[in-house]
């Protein structure tokens, strides 16, 4: 006979976008059960969500917060002992200090990415997580993806054999709400917000790189903030992360890969090309993407962590604080006109 796991109570701290997100997630995920909301905002508070917009995940909605707490501070959260995981969609500098407070007060928690704004805050999330024997998980979402899973899948079964060259883009307008993400104090500015994804995806890949390069221009305020980085690779001839903010509102949002390998070529765009592997015998192959919700996707993943006293091992917060680490060196190139800098993960 198969027991059922107990539900996790979680409160999600951000009714933005990303909070938004996550709840429509949380709905769907039998092992959680929405226990509080957090917002300074009243009618979002009152369930109405419907002026939130995002670049994935659909628009926002009205939602049922009958039967939820309404905290209007996220310390009333911590302090509450009933609920047992924390869903932080704060800005981006929140990040460390709200996660470090939650951890001491036994809450798990799922952080949004950026994990946190430096090396030393990220460090001081997992110390305080592996101290208290807590779960914490970064929402680096394209590990859930359906369209990168599929790339992950491909090429860790061998089959197409050596990498060869590789590069990821990802691209949108400065954002048109929250006038934290041009401060970057609070967001740590455009390129790192967004490009955090891609690091990401190439840690999961091809592990941590030898060295960075960059080159880009940033100027927040004029809605400007763009990257083109290589990374060095052993055995891998080229892997290049391009894209950020292109002007405020207008621009369209997308991302993709090309990745090739000896036996072929896996490429994808959110702008209309799902993932194709072009074989090098002259096939080619459209890959099946599962029908899944990568948000989704992800949650259950940490809802699963938290019931069964496990670190994420598939999403692992050493692995998104190497991604703020690479990041920040990417940043630093860039700064001194595509230096060469040597990675030391």
């Amino acid at each position: 006979m198969l027991l059922r796991m107990r539900k996790i109570k979680i409160g999600v701290a951000g009714l933005g976008f990303m909070g938004s997100t996550h709840l429509k997630a949380l709905r769907k995920i039998p092992g959680a059960e929405l226990l509080a909301v957090v917002s300074n905002d009243e009618t979002k508070l009152s369930g109405d969500l419907s002026a939130i917009q995002g670049n994935l995940g659909g628009p926002g909605e009205k939602l049922d917060f009958s039967t939820v707490r309404k905290y209007r501070s996220i310390a009333e959260a911590i302090a509450d002992p009933d609920i047992e995981a924390l869903d932080l969609c704060l800005p981006s500098d929140q990040h460390a200090p709200v996660a470090i407070e939650a951890l001491r007060a036994g809450k798990h928690v799922f952080v949004e990415k950026p994990m946190a704004l430096d090396v030393a805050q990220c460090q001081a999330m997992i110390d305080e997580a592996r101290k208290h024997k807590r779960v914490l998980m970064v929402a680096q979402v394209l590990r859930f993806f359906p369209a990168y899973t599929l790339l992950r899948d491909q090429l860790r079964s061998g089959a197409l054999g050596q990498v060869r060259s590789a590069l990821f883009r990802r691209r949108c307008a400065a954002p048109a709400w929250g006038k934290w993400a041009f401060d970057p104090g609070k967001s740590g500015g455009g390129v790192f917000d967004l490009l955090i994804h891609d690091v990401d995806m190439c840690l999961h890949l091809f592990g941590p790189p030898r060295s960075v390069s960059a080159l880009g221009h940033v100027n927040l305020e004029g809605g400007m903030d763009t990257m083109t980085a290589s990374l060095e690779y052993d055995g891998i001839s080229d892997v290049v992360i391009t894209g950020g903010w292109h002007h405020r509102k207008s621009y369209p949002f997308s991302m993709e890969y090309t990745v090739s390998a000896d036996g072929g070529t896996v490429e994808y765009s959110s702008a209309g090309r799902p993932p194709t592997l072009y074989k090098a015998d002259g096939e080619v192959e459209v890959l099946k993407e599962p029908e899944v919700d990568g948000y989704q996707t992800e949650l259950a993943y940490f809802i699963d962590c938290c019931q069964n006293h496990r670190w994420p091992e598939v999403c692992a917060p050493e692995q998104s604080a190497l991604a703020v680490s690479l990041m920040r060196l990417m940043e630093e190139s860039r700064a001194r006109g595509g230096a060469r800098l040597t990675c030391n993960s």
